[in-house]
């Protein structure tokens, strides 16, 4: 996931405070964005119950053996480490058939209380069968993208509070590749918008926009 006194599940990347319980080891630290798929019961994409501290910890171990390099992302704040998926999720996407086009739901929704709502689509978990993942795409930004995002929201915003570590997961996404998949168009359109509006403020890519439209055209998000 967005001001410091915001419960996790309705935070921003970064948002802190002594309650949210950052957990860091090694290079890494799980975000308050990303506490939404442990602690928030709405939240709709992969969710997590493997211990927050064990799960970072894993993670860092993965990376400093070697087993899971740092991937370039969508900006060079952005990086990806793939990992076997070690905590029974499921994937967050499916693609859509003609088995179950009908059962693709809509409406207008927002990541989180200071974002615009969007119209999205998705199946509910209830609808499909939902295999399990081989992949977690652990998705980080920079402590200071981080920062930076907050202080574009709240100028207030005191990152002191944030752990003295290089990278932040800000997103975990269960999927069967073991390679970054496109984001959502929409994604992109909020990046675009800015940090104000709760995107990263990197410009919109054309060619990036239209692989990401193909790829998303026949997938939807599951919701839980």
């Amino acid at each position: 996931r967005r001001r410091t006194a915001r419960a996790p599940p309705m935070a921003a990347k970064g948002a802190a405070s002594a309650a949210a319980g950052l957990v860091a080891n090694g290079d890494f630290y799980l975000d308050t964005f990303a506490l939404r798929q442990w602690d928030d019961p709405s939240y709709h994409g992969s969710r997590i119950t493997h211990g927050k501290a064990d799960f970072v910890a894993r993670v860092a171990e993965a990376h400093a053996s070697g087993a899971a390099p740092l991937v370039d992302g969508y900006a060079p704040f952005c990086k990806h480490v793939f990992v076997p998926n070690f905590v029974g999720a499921r994937v967050g996407s499916m693609a859509i058939t003609e088995a179950n086009r009908t059962k693709v739901r809509s409406g207008y929704e927002a990541r989180t209380e200071y974002e615009l709502a969007v119209l999205c689509r998705w199946f509910a978990e209830a609808d499909v069968t939902v295999p399990e993942a081989k992949y977690l795409d652990v998705i980080l930004y920079s402590r200071e993208q981080i920062v930076l995002e907050n202080k574009a929201r709240d100028e207030s915003f005191d990152d002191s509070a944030l752990p003295e570590v290089p990278w932040g997961i800000i997103s975990v996404k269960a999927q069967d590749e073991p390679f970054e998949t496109p984001m959502e168009p929409i994604t992109m359109m909020r990046n675009a918008l800015g940090r104000e509006e709760g995107g990263s403020g990197v410009k919109l890519d054309r060619e990036k926009y239209r692989e990401s439209v193909d790829y998303w055209r026949e997938r939807a998000p599951i919701k839980r």
